[in-house]
């Protein structure tokens, strides 16, 4: 399934011990859990650090003429065993991502990165899976002096020996952050801690042996900290993600549209709901004797979570194609006299949608009771002439800014003896009124001007954006 020819090249993914396929690794070894697959969209922040890795592995197998290369085999599997695998040539890495909110603050503890930061469920998936795979820790957090630190500048140690072919072994000087971090793995994770005490048949594991088998977790894990809030991604990650990759394919186009388009592929293998290459078709001959180990029910859910350097592709290129199938919706411009008016005014989006929506209750009110009373236009009237006076008095001889004015009205009619309005008319049904008003040119919300010239230029500009 996977060649060896991209390995050396892919930034994301450095090469682990052992060669064991996608397939063979992922389904030799049941997982944990299946929640991540049914919960994922309340993680979109994971899925956009999963689209983030995915198209850096096809930055990096694009060739010199900007082209994907026909070689390049790397994959993106998601929610399986952790957040996402990925796979290039015969290196595999476990990725466990990890959102935290700048209130909460950095891991300040080694009991938080095991619990919170997802160490100990790692470590638990490294080393089922024959401690062959890579690790990597991707979080918005950051980590504190102290503990959090010493573990990272151990992990360093660790992995230095690692790529010099040197035995991974534990020194002095980094003992005692391995000892303990294996007490706070033991304690986030009970089936490594089981593992460790033996039961049945199996012998109990010395500390000396936990803490090598530490050590050698500690040599093939990276942590990327810091990493953007989630908040902020939509706005970000086209430049940071996107762009680079658009320099490299040699051509210009809407960023955000492409990332749209390719998050809304790992969005989709989140949930495990990518397409399948035989569709809906009925598993079939299961019990016979096949090429693959694997049975077809798996590896219908693996193909199902997986993406490969080719959806990628086909997703950059549809976004380009047609970009406004992908881009963000454009907000529809004010071209109301109302929202004209109050806009120039320097009203709020929150009072100008509020007032649109007063005046819709006013004009429903009076509409009900035209069609059934005969006195009703003329009290109406009255009650508008009322408005309008209410108006003029809270209007300076120099015109408020537009809020201020806003905020006038409403104490106003706040504060009205409800004898002077109409049967089942309160407060907000009267400044409903005004804003009705306001729509016909009665009432401003700050000096007068030309209305409709300004409504023209908002449409010009819309429909030259468009």
């Amino acid at each position: 399934m996977l060649s060896g020819a991209n390995a050396a090249r892919s930034p994301v993914v450095q090469s682990g011990t052992g060669d064991a396929t996608a397939v063979e690794l992922l389904g030799s070894v049941p997982q944990l859990d299946d929640s991540g697959a049914n919960t994922a969209d309340r993680y979109d922040w994971q899925a956009a650090m999963a689209a983030a890795d995915g198209l850096a592995l096809y930055h990096e197998g694009l060739a010199e003429d900007g082209r994907l290369r026909p070689d390049c085999q790397d994959l993106v599997m998601c929610e399986w065993h952790e957040d996402w695998v990925l796979f290039s040539g015969s290196s595999v890495e476990l990725v466990s991502a990890k959102h935290r909110d700048p209130s909460q603050g950095a891991y300040t503890t080694l009991a938080k990165l095991a619990d919170d930061g997802g160490l100990a469920h790692l470590f638990n998936r490294w080393a089922a899976l024959r401690e062959i795979p890579l690790c990597r820790l991707v979080t918005s957090g950051g980590l504190s002096n102290g503990p959090p630190h010493d573990l990272l500048t151990a992990a360093d140690h660790f992995r230095s020996l690692r790529l010099t072919a040197e035995p991974v072994v534990v020194n002095s000087e980094h003992a005692d952050v391995v000892a303990k971090f294996r007490k706070a793995v033991a304690t986030y994770c009970n089936d490594t801690r089981e593992r460790w005490r033996g039961n049945g048949s199996a012998v109990a594991v010395s500390e000396q042996d936990c803490d090598a088998e530490i050590a050698r977790f500690l040599a093939v894990l990276t942590v990327a900290d810091g990493k953007i809030q989630r908040d902020y991604v939509a706005h970000a990650a086209p430049n940071m993600y996107v762009k680079p990759v658009l320099d490299r394919i040699g051509v210009g186009g809407s960023a955000t549209a492409v990332w749209e388009a390719v998050l809304g592929v790992f969005r989709a293998r989140m949930r495990s709901r990518g397409p399948l290459p035989t569709g809906g078709l009925p598993a079939v001959l299961q019990g016979g004797d096949g090429p693959s180990s694997v049975n077809l029910e798996l590896r219908r859910a693996l193909a199902s979570r997986t993406v490969s350097m080719r959806d990628i592709e086909t997703a950059i290129t549809m976004a380009l194609t047609v970009p406004g199938a992908y881009e963000p919706i454009p907000r529809m411009p004010r071209t109301s006299r109302l929202e004209v008016k109050m806009s120039v005014g320097g009203c709020s989006d929150n009072a100008i949608e509020r007032a649109l929506s007063l005046r819709i209750d006013y004009q429903e009110y009076w509409r009900d009771r035209e069609n059934t009373e005969a006195t009703a236009r003329v009290e109406r009237k009255r009650v508008e002439r009322f408005l309008q006076r209410l108006s003029d008095h809270t209007t300076d001889s120099t015109h408020p800014q537009g809020s201020v004015l806003w905020r006038r009205l409403q104490n106003a009619v706040d504060t009205l003896d409800y004898d002077k309005l109409p049967a089942g008319m309160d407060a907000d049904l009267a400044l409903g009124g005004v804003c009705d008003l306001t729509g016909r040119c009665k009432v401003w919300f700050g000096p007068r001007f030309d209305v409709e010239a300004v409504i023209a230029q908002i449409r010009a500009a819309y429909e030259a954006e468009s």
